[in-house]
């Protein structure tokens, strides 16, 4: 039974460090490169759609 709990403590510790780790990367900004890339997609939209 501790063998049980003791693999629920890491796994809890995992998951935490996980979700820790993506949330860093969700509030990254986006790369100057990948903005500019993004904003010439949507002046081809608003000029009539991309081809």
């Amino acid at each position: 039974m501790a063998h049980d709990s003791e693999n629920d403590n890491v796994r809890r510790q995992i998951d935490e460090n996980l979700r820790r780790v993506y949330q860093e990367k969700v509030e990254e900004d986006l790369p100057d490169r990948f903005k500019q890339l993004l904003e010439q997609l949507k002046a081809k939209e608003d000029n009539g759609g991309a081809r």
